[in-house]
């Protein structure tokens, strides 16, 4: 699969840190602290988005990562609200390097498919960016597989390839596992699945009668409300106690042991939340303890590429 370093040749890490919560349930000293200890554990790779938190993860992230930006991979991705057409991709791709504080953009996505905008417009646009230097890698994040396969084609129209892509990816969402990741192996594609936890229903809070973004959130509740997918969790996390580690070690885990995963996305509010998720990375399952997380979900995920968006 394609390999992304940083400016300097630096890896991507085997763990992405996702930066939404930069600026939002995060404020600037729980950012820091979380930016410390992913450099603290290894992490060269981040994620964020031109729309997360009205710019300040983007911010944020730009004034944490100065003084080693060229060791480091920087993902965002373009407006969402408007789509993939040029003048959006051009427009959010200024804003996000001047709150990044950087010329380049390491791999820039585009956070959704637009029907509104021919493939073309959006892939030449981009392959000006790449010749230029502005952008190193281009990703697209929320496509179906035949999205991917069709954007491909474009790409290679204008000589440059859809280098990573950004599904939805986690013990009780796996949908990709039906078309996208076959079809990123076979394209040499990175993968940086997000939700590894399942907005937080794999970490073992909710198992334990803990509260958050699904007892807060409409649309994450509804998207993790079935009960299998509740045993699923209950069942992980007495497998965490059995093995002694914790809930959120194990599903990143699991999303990290997959061959056609490059790197999952995590993240949290705080440093100590953070932790279990960033020990994934020391972590090698074995064929009997995968096998037994694999087998949790005690029905079949439906079988079905259908898309669903961060």
């Amino acid at each position: 699969m394609t390999t992304l370093t940083a400016i300097d040749g630096t890896p991507a890490s085997s763990l992405c840190f996702g930066c939404m919560q930069f600026g939002g349930t995060a404020d600037e000293t729980a950012s820091r602290a979380m930016f410390d200890a992913c450099r603290a554990a290894g992490v060269t790779f981040f994620d964020t988005a031109h729309v997360y938190t009205d710019g300040r993860s983007e911010t944020m992230l730009g004034t944490f990562a100065e003084p080693e930006r060229d060791s480091l991979v920087i993902a965002t991705k373009a407006n969402y609200a408007r789509g993939a057409g040029r003048e959006n991709i051009l427009g959010s791709l200024d804003d996000s390097r001047k709150r990044l504080g950087t010329e380049v953009i390491d791999l820039l996505y585009l956070h959704r498919w637009d029907a509104e905008t021919p493939l073309e417009e959006s892939f030449e646009t981009l392959a000006k960016l790449r010749d230029q230097g502005t952008i190193r890698y281009v990703g697209v994040s929320n496509f179906a597989a035949w999205q991917v396969m069709r954007a491909q084609a474009v790409a290679a129209t204008f000589g440059i390839r859809i280098d990573a892509i950004q599904p939805m990816y986690n013990l009780v969402k796996r949908q990709a596992e039906v078309e996208i990741l076959p079809m990123a192996r076979d394209q040499d594609i990175a993968v940086v699945p997000y939700s590894p936890l399942g907005g937080g229903l794999l970490s073992g809070k909710y198992a334990r009668g803990g509260s958050g973004r699904l007892t807060r959130d409409d649309r994450y509740a509804a998207r993790y409300a079935p009960d299998w997918m509740h045993d699923a969790a209950r069942g992980l996390a007495d497998l965490a106690d059995e093995v002694g580690m914790h809930p959120a070690t194990l599903a990143v885990a699991w999303v990290a042991a997959n061959p056609a995963v490059t790197a999952p996305i995590v993240s949290a509010r705080d440093a100590d939340q953070l932790g279990p998720s960033l020990a994934a990375a020391d972590v090698a399952l074995d064929d009997d303890l995968l096998a037994r997380i694999t087998a949790l979900p005690p029905a079949p995920p439906p079988a079905t590429d259908r898309l669903e968006e961060a």
